[in-house]
């Protein structure tokens, strides 16, 4: 482990489970204080002594503007600037053509566009010059899954905000990529999927799909994040980076 990220603070929203939690982990590890936030207090204190170090739990719904400025409320509290974001909150459920409800709707959209936008454009007066923005995607940005199709387009929405938020922010030097995993072993998965066996029986099909022949790791994923977040990812802008198996090259 190295100690890339001494000294620099770290927001990642959705930050109690799955890929956030191990990027968390990931970046507290390598030195660097790190706010996360979560709905569930219960669940945001147990993150918060799993991840060690220099963490902060923040409670919010990132869907909630007020929340958001409670966030980085608590951040100027203890710092001057930030030098990373991670909009990683998110989250979606299954609804076909012609069951799609307003509230499906509005509930996904709220949570993954309006929420990922907000988290970045309230973040900007604190961030540094600089600084990196990573963006949660998803594979089904690019790809058709049987009644996810509000779910994946605000996936491709949030794509589309890395290509257009990198000329906004260019003479502030900020960069902004996306991250877009694949099917990866996380309890959102295992709930999505309706948990036990089932859940089981989807991965495994799931898996044979993928080239490398497995589904991937929450740690995996935290591992991209933290290159496009590094300094050796520093002439990488706007990208999809693509953390799949391969999934979506074929």
């Amino acid at each position: 482990m190295t100690n890339r990220f001494v000294n620099k603070v770290v927001v990642i929203s959705g930050g109690t489970s799955g890929i956030g939690l191990a990027t968390a982990k990931a970046f507290s590890a390598e030195g660097a204080s790190v706010f996360i936030t979560g709905r569930r207090k219960e669940t945001l204190d147990a993150a918060v002594r799993e991840i060690g170090g220099r963490i902060t739990g923040i409670q919010g719904d990132m869907s909630r503007l007020a929340d958001i400025d409670r966030l980085y409320d608590a951040v100027q509290q203890k710092h001057s600037s930030i030098d990373i974001v991670f909009a990683n909150a998110g989250g979606g459920e299954f609804a076909p053509l012609g069951a799609i409800s307003e509230d499906h709707y509005q509930k996904t959209f709220d949570t993954n566009v309006k929420g990922t936008l907000f988290t970045v454009q309230k973040a900007l007066p604190l961030l540094r010059d600089g600084a990196s923005i990573i963006l949660t995607s998803s594979t089904t940005s690019i790809s058709g899954t049987p009644a996810f199709s509000v779910y994946s387009a605000t996936k491709a929405a949030i794509r589309s905000f890395a290509r257009n938020w990198i000329l906004d922010l260019k003479d502030r030097r900020i960069r902004v990529n996306a991250i877009s995993p694949g099917v990866t072993e996380t309890a959102g998965l295992n709930e999505l999927f309706g948990g036990g066996d089932q859940a089981e029986g989807t991965k495994n099909y799931l898996a044979g799909q993928i080239p490398i022949g497995r589904i991937g790791k929450p740690e995996e994923i935290a591992k991209a994040v933290l290159f496009l977040a590094s300094e050796d990812a520093s002439f990488i802008n706007g990208i999809e980076l693509f953390v799949d198996g391969g999934h979506a090259q074929i």
